[in-house]
């Protein structure tokens, strides 16, 4: 997993609350585990004006009208987004989406918290600001299609160069994971070698076992 420093990057303002994991990914697309793969079907339903026909090589016609496909935000690395983001189903392929398609960072005022742990166990940084701030982020980028923003994990920061710099919080387990690019699997094995010694020193204690 790539570890999560700092990152800048052009923002997609999707000025929507309540966006669910079946708008992120429908559930056509959930058959397969591979976690790659998963970007082009990102926001399915919204980008395409054709329905998903499986087996199919034919292009299908974007929706003009749905922000991401707009010329101006196809490079989007951080999305903005309103309250209640990734509520829904527990689908882990919505944050698999995400991070396929380029996503490094997703900022709203609230998250669902289900999507909230697949999303750093998938080395997406979710970033809880105040309503008010989310408010003044989507105002700017209103004014400015290409808007910016640098998110630093270290020192918990969102700047923007007008607006100036915005702090949030992660869980210090979660924080860790991201900074190292290690996943849960790979927090364990962090600690292989004293799980060794615990198995060694149980076993010598109670071979029977």
């Amino acid at each position: 997993m790539m570890p999560f420093i700092s990152h800048s990057g052009l923002v997609l303002p999707l000025d929507r609350a309540n966006v669910d994991t079946d708008a992120l990914v429908p559930k056509q697309f959930l058959k397969s585990i591979s976690r790659t793969g998963f970007g082009p079907n990102l926001f399915d339903s919204w980008r395409y004006l054709d329905p998903h026909v499986e087996g199919s090589d034919e292009p299908r016609r974007e929706n003009p009208d749905f922000i991401l496909n707009r010329l101006s935000y196809r490079d989007s690395t951080i999305l903005l987004a309103r309250e209640n983001f990734g509520c829904g189903s527990s689908r882990e392929h919505a944050a698999w989406a995400l991070k396929d398609y380029g996503f490094r960072a997703l900022i709203a005022p609230s998250f669902s918290d289900i999507f909230t742990a697949n999303a750093y166990k998938n080395g997406l940084l979710p970033v809880v600001l105040e309503p008010r701030e989310v408010d003044a982020l989507f105002a700017a980028a209103a004014q400015d299609a290409s808007m910016s923003v640098s998110v630093d994990l270290r020192y918990d920061t969102v700047a923007h160069p007008v607006l100036g710099s915005f702090r949030f919080s992660v869980p210090e387990t979660q924080k860790q994971a991201l900074l190292q690019g290690v996943d849960d699997v790979g927090s364990t094995l962090m600690n292989a070698q004293r799980i060794a010694e615990f198995e060694a020193a149980h076993t010598a204690k109670q071979p029977w076992i």
